[in-house]
């Protein structure tokens, strides 16, 4: 593999996200094809079944018969998966303190006057 080669790979988990927010997006559940036509057909048919049966065994989607085949919908929404990856992350560093502080100064004012309205409302 040359490097303008690994350049082009997605990062790591980049592709289950992108399953995952074709899958929160629907009213119902869905089969690998109808998750392919919604990424608009570039990836391959096999590469979105082994991506929806990753995800099925990690517990980030079900799935059910739906005739011959199978459909599949989220376990979790949108905005639990991404807290569940931030907490991950966080725990994995050893100065939380520091990385929870560069955290905040990098957050737009918006969000970060969001944050303390949150803070303000655990706490009350």
């Amino acid at each position: 593999m040359t490097s303008g080669e690994r350049n082009d790979r997605r990062p790591a988990g980049a592709l289950e996200d992108e399953v995952l927010a074709v899958l929160w997006s629907a009213s119902a559940p869905m089969s690998p094809a109808e998750v392919q036509a919604e990424l608009g057909g570039r990836l391959a048919y096999t590469t979105v079944m082994t991506t929806l049966a990753r995800l099925e065994r990690k517990g980030l989607a079900t799935r059910e018969r739906l005739g011959r085949g199978y459909v599949y919908t989220p376990t979790v929404d949108e905005a639990a998966h991404t807290a569940d990856a931030m907490r991950d992350l966080l725990s994995r560093r050893s100065d939380r303190a520091a990385v929870l502080a560069q955290f905040v100064s990098r957050l737009s004012p918006d969000d970060e006057e969001t944050l303390q309205r949150l803070l303000r409302e655990m706490t009350d």
